[in-house]
C-alpha cells in the first residue's frame, strides 16, 4: 500500500490520490491514545484502527456507511492563510476523515470531485442549520437540472441549423387515401 504526504515544500497538511487506491495513512485523532489513528482506505471499504486507553480495537466499515465527501472552510488563525478541507463525512464527527486540506480552493474543488467520484459517495455542502446537503439535486446516480428554456428562432445560428427542427405541428389526415376493404389478397401479382 502507498503512504499518503506532502511533497517537500508543500504548504498542506494533507494530500491523497484518490486514484492510488489502496492507501494507508495516519490521521489525528483526539480520543486515541497519541492523539494518532491509521487508516486503511479501499474502494468498497475503509478500516480504522486506534487505541484507546490502552484497548486496541480496529473498525471495519464499507464507504456506504459515511454520508459523502464534503467540502470545509477554516478560517486562519493568528495571521495564517485560509485553508480548504475535503473530508469523507459520517453521521458521527469522530470517524470523519480528512482527505485532502490546502490554501488554494481551486485544488480542493478539483480533489473534492475527484474523490466523490472514485468513492462513488454524493458530494456535500454544509447548510445553514450546521448539517450537510448535496449542492446538486440528483435522482439515484443521475444528477438533475432545471430545464433550459428553448433556443430563440431569431439568433445568430438560425441559418446554420434546419427549421424544420424547431417546428412542432401536428399530423394531418389525408381525405383523398384510397381504402381497400373485402380484398382477399395483400400482395400484388403480375
Amino acid at each position: 500500500m502507498r503512504s499518503g504526504g506532502c511533497p517537500a515544500g508543500s504548504s498542506c497538511a494533507v494530500r491523497l490520490d484518490p486514484f492510488a487506491l489502496p492507501l494507508a495513512f495516519a490521521a489525528r485523532d483526539a480520543a486515541a491514545d497519541g492523539q494518532v489513528r491509521q487508516i486503511e482506505l479501499f474502494r468498497e471499504r475503509l478500516v480504522i484502527r486506534r487505541s484507546v486507553g490502552g484497548m486496541h480495537m480496529a473498525l471495519n466499515m464499507p464507504l456506504s456507511a459515511f454520508a459523502g465527501v464534503a467540502i470545509r472552510l477554516s478560517a486562519g488563525e493568528n495571521g495564517e492563510a485560509a485553508t480548504v478541507a475535503v473530508v469523507l463525512e459520517h453521521k458521527d464527527p469522530g470517524l470523519a476523515l480528512p482527505l485532502f486540506v490546502s490554501t488554494e480552493a481551486d485544488e480542493a474543488l478539483a480533489e473534492w470531485r475527484s474523490w466523490s467520484a472514485v468513492l462513488g459517495v454524493p458530494q456535500l455542502v454544509s447548510d445553514d442549520k450546521g448539517g450537510w446537503r448535496e449542492p446538486f439535486a440528483r435522482m439515484g446516480g443521475v444528477r438533475i437540472e432545471t430545464v433550459r428554456p428553448r433556443r430563440r428562432r431569431h439568433s445568430v445560428l438560425q441559418r446554420r441549423r434546419p427549421s424544420i427542427l424547431s417546428r412542432r405541428k401536428g399530423g394531418k389526415l389525408n381525405a383523398g387515401a384510397s381504402v381497400h376493404s373485402g380484398e382477399h389478397e395483400i400482395i400484388a401479382r403480375n
